[in-house]
């Protein structure tokens, strides 16, 4: 590990938000528990739009209809698991970054990221064109693929963090 981001692990373990999440009674489960609905928040919707792009529910709703309504609620699950994964992260950070699950759960988090904005700068500036069309275009089933191994590998890298 860079000596640049041990000394930052070991800046926000040593910091107030650290030993409060170190030492608060039931602040750590709290911050699980908070963490484990962000990410239902965030991954539920993703991966239930990401289906509509494989082509379930062409039928009953438009892909600008599901964006709509399903990745406003991802967006605020995302800002939730990103405040209360940080918190997590500063009780034990040294410990947690040497991990064996740690780097596949960062490298996943930053594909599945990296993917959002390729997808949304890419094929859906075009979506007017292929929002009710039978087939969805490659690129958007391609990035609907990515996006649910991403999410999916995050979440097992994320549990696996607690085991390894």
């Amino acid at each position: 590990m860079p000596d640049w981001l041990n000394s930052l692990l070991k800046l926000l373990q040593g910091s107030a938000l650290g030993e409060a999440v170190r030492n608060a009674e039931y602040l750590y489960p709290v911050l699980e528990a908070s963490h484990i609905l962000g990410i239902a928040l965030l991954v539920g919707p993703a991966c239930t739009f990401d289906l509509r792009l494989l082509g379930f529910g062409r039928r009953v709703v438009s892909v600008t209809s599901a964006a709509r309504n399903l990745l406003p609620v991802s967006h605020v699950g995302f800002v939730i698991a990103v405040i209360t994964g940080i918190a997590l992260l500063s009780a034990q950070a040294t410990v947690v970054v040497g991990t064996g699950a740690a780097p596949w759960k960062l490298g996943l988090l930053i594909l599945a990221c990296l993917n959002v904005l390729v997808f949304h700068g890419g094929i859906y500036r075009r979506v007017h064109e292929w929002t009710d069309a039978a087939v969805t275009p490659v690129a958007a089933r391609i990035g609907a693929g990515v996006s649910l191994t991403a999410w999916t590998g995050t979440v097992f890298a994320g549990r696996l963090l607690a085991y390894t």
